[in-house]
Order: structure tokens, then sequence, then C-alpha cells
């Protein structure tokens, strides 16, 4: 067999990682958003420089992908300031809905990268999130199978620390 068909393992050779998919919808953030994503990236220095000290190849490709996205994702970040007022639910509020088995939920509208539902952070692309925007207290809004009404509309504080 021809050396040109044998491929031998290369401790040196790590394949390039394809990038991560940015998506093509805003980047909205949130002051905390805007910080958690800084702070993903310090940590990603750190990992990247561990494991260039342990010459980990694959560690490093993996890390470098990694820190392409966040670069991108702060490179385009748009930081919305918080709502003006608490009348109409706007990216950054914080909305309380309350099901129709009388389920009270509270859930603050963020940006994609910020999201957590389980926490109470809901992207703003949620099909919640965007069937909320714009109403007041007392609309009824779609949440899954059955529908909730908006009970309370917060200011939420955009301190970088808290959700």
């Amino acid at each position: 067999m021809s050396v040109a068909f044998v491929k031998e393992p290369n401790d040196l050779q790590v394949e390039t990682l394809p990038d991560r998919d940015l998506g093509t919808d805003l980047n909205l953030v949130t002051a905390r958003g805007l910080h958690l994503i800084e702070t993903e990236l310090n940590e990603l220095e750190e990992r990247l420089e561990a494991a260039r000290t342990a010459d980990d190849r694959i560690a490093m490709a993996t890390i470098q992908r990694d820190l392409r996205y966040w670069n991108a994702r702060r490179a385009s970040a748009e930081l919305v300031a918080p709502p003006a007022d608490a009348d109409t639910v706007h990216f950054g509020s914080r909305v309380t809905v309350e099901r129709d088995d009388g389920r009270r939920q509270t859930f603050r509208i963020v940006g994609i990268d910020e999201a957590d539902p389980a926490q109470g952070l809901l992207s703003y692309l949620s099909p919640l999130a965007r069937g909320m925007a714009g109403k007041e207290v007392g609309d009824v809004v779609p949440a899954g199978h059955d529908d909730a009404e908006i009970v309370d509309i917060e200011m939420a504080s955009d301190d970088a620390s808290k959700a």
C-alpha cells in the first residue's frame, strides 16, 4: 500500500475544530450578561494558559475555539439599559405570570447567553418572552400549552452581580 494512503497518528497534529454557531439574532445583553461574558473570557484565558503549560493540544484547540466564540459574542454585544418604566414588558423587565393552575412564576427577560429558565432568566427570543413583549399587567399571554396572566412587571436592577 502506498504511504500516501496511510494516515499515521501524530501527537503534534490537532484537527481544527469548527467554530461554534453565533446565530443571526441580535446579541442583546444586560449589564449582568456582559459581565458573564467577560468572566467566561477570563476563565478561558486561565484555562488556555494551563493547557499550554501542560502541552495539552486538544484542550488548547477546544479552548481557542471557545475563546473565538466568546470574543465574537463580546464584540457583537448590544448593552440594553434597564427599562425606564414598569408599565409594559421590555427587555430586562422582571415579569410575574400566573398560570391557569394558579402557579406564579417570575422571569427576567435577558439575552441569549444569559438565559437560564430554571433560574428565572428567560431569553428575549423565547416564545413566552416574545408573547409578553409590550404587554401590561392583566394581559393574558400564551405560556406553553396554556395561558398565563401577567400579574406584575418590575424594573429589574441591572446590577451585574444579580439576576
